[in-house]
């Protein structure tokens, strides 16, 4: 099936909007002009803003191969790593205001929140396990790891994506229907993941290929298709 040109354009372009929002905001705000969508605390906005952003770009991220197998349509496998790492970026830049901001790079001020408050712990764990993910997801990474290996530990998105949930919820005051919406959706995608695998299971083991190291000569997208259980981020 021929890959569509327009695909990841048209998704970084609609995932990255909200980030790209919310810089022209603040160049106006430093500017001296007046931008009510940043409301009257416009750090809390922005990390609000960058939260929720990280979170249903993760989401996404986890949709790619569910839509795939109910759809056929697997040129969407393609956009998988691309998706995967704007929402480490989300991550990242969500995680870096909030250092820089609430506490000034401080390690111990990192510390004493992680200690005293359970969502800060959950949001690092959420942070911690898609940094892993970043760094390894390159085709280097997989060939070093071993396919089996890298997949396992690619596994860790879901813990992230379930820590992200449970920050959020925590975070959350008053109505929880956008919390538990997420969380909804990740288990549907949990769903998604591990029932093809119980099915699968149930093949012979004799009828099971091995999974193997791909070659040092193997494309991208090969690549991206051994791997497609796994969001590549």
């Amino acid at each position: 099936m021929k890959k569509p040109v327009w695909l990841k354009p048209l998704l970084f372009v609609v995932l990255l909007a909200p980030m790209t929002v919310l810089a022209i905001s603040w160049i106006r705000l430093l500017s001296g002009t007046d931008v009510p969508a940043l409301t009257a605390d416009p750090v809390a906005e922005t990390t609000r803003v960058l939260g929720e952003w990280s979170l249903r770009s993760l989401l996404a991220a986890l949709a790619v191969t569910p839509v795939a197998r109910l759809t056929g349509w697997t040129p969407i496998l393609t956009a998988r790593r691309m998706v995967g790492l704007i929402a480490f970026s989300y991550v990242l830049v969500h995680w870096s205001f909030w250092m820089w901001l609430d506490l000034a790079w401080s390690p111990a001020e990192l510390a004493k929140e992680i200690a005293k408050r359970r969502y800060v712990l959950f949001g690092m764990a959420g942070f911690l396990c898609l940094l892993s993910l970043a760094i390894t997801s390159t085709r280097g990474w997989i060939r070093r790891l071993g396919a089996r290996r890298w997949q396992s530990l690619h596994r860790l998105v879901y813990v992230a994506g379930a820590a992200g949930c449970i920050h959020y919820a925590m975070l959350v005051k008053g109505n929880q229907a956008a919390p538990k919406i997420y969380l909804l959706i990740l288990a549907m995608l949990l769903a998604a993941r591990y029932l093809p695998q119980r099915r699968r299971r149930s093949v012979p083991a004799a009828a099971k290929a091995p999974v193997q190291a791909p070659p040092r000569n193997m494309t991208r997208n090969a690549i991206a298709t051994s791997a497609s259980d796994i969001p590549n981020i």
